[in-house]
């Protein structure tokens, strides 16, 4: 059976202002473990919902007795997101890709506006961690769900870093903010013309 865990992060800043931030989470100084983020696709369908699907990769440091089954040193992430400006909820979905019956990680996220105050942001983290591997998957799952939780706290701590120099001070109402759904195509297209002129000089 695999182990699940659940946290819930409250962020002192507006949805409109943590859906802008979103896209902009890597690099910062706690995230040393992701190594590289490529967005694959993203699209706006006609109910006005942001589709998108990242690849990011993350070392991945495993216990001495668990290099006898694996020794790379990173391993893929796929992240799925829909953002709905309407609605104001951003929902995430990550998995591994590959070593899937040595540990296998299957994430959750929904960041929507707490119920406390409309300039605070609450997020829902659900995980689910599984192995297959016969006589260790205990160990292995113990493993995971302790590392889990150790990079969500890195997670909170870097998100609220970049939330922090986006919009330093107070925070700025909500008649400041302008179009959600358009701050949040801005970012997003940002975002991806960063990542294009990045693989254009690689290229």
């Amino acid at each position: 059976m695999a182990k699940f865990h659940e946290s819930r992060t409250t962020f002192n800043y507006s949805w409109e202002q943590v859906a802008q931030a979103f896209w902009r989470k890597y690099p910062n100084p706690y995230s040393s473990h992701v190594l590289s983020e490529d967005t694959l696709c993203r699209e706006v369908t006609r109910d006005g919902k942001l589709h998108s699907k990242r690849l990011l990769t993350k070392t991945n440091r495993v216990p001495k007795w668990g290099e006898r089954f694996f020794k790379a040193k990173f391993v893929c992430i796929v992240e799925e997101s829909i953002v709905d400006p309407k609605e104001k909820t951003i929902v995430t979905y990550t998995r591994n890709i590959g070593f899937n019956k040595i540990m296998n990680v299957v994430e959750k996220v929904t960041y929507r506006m707490s119920n406390e105050s409309s300039a605070k942001t609450e997020a829902v983290r659900c995980a689910w961690i599984d192995s297959q591997v016969y006589g260790f998957s205990t160990a292995l799952k113990a493993f995971g769900l302790d590392r889990f939780k150790k990079n969500c706290a890195k997670t909170v701590l870097g998100f609220n870093h970049v939330l922090h120099h986006m919009f330093p001070g107070v925070l700025i109402s909500q008649r400041d903010i302008g179009s959600p759904a358009d701050k949040i195509k801005e970012a997003a297209k940002t975002a991806a013309e960063q990542i294009y002129q990045v693989y254009s000089v690689k290229n």
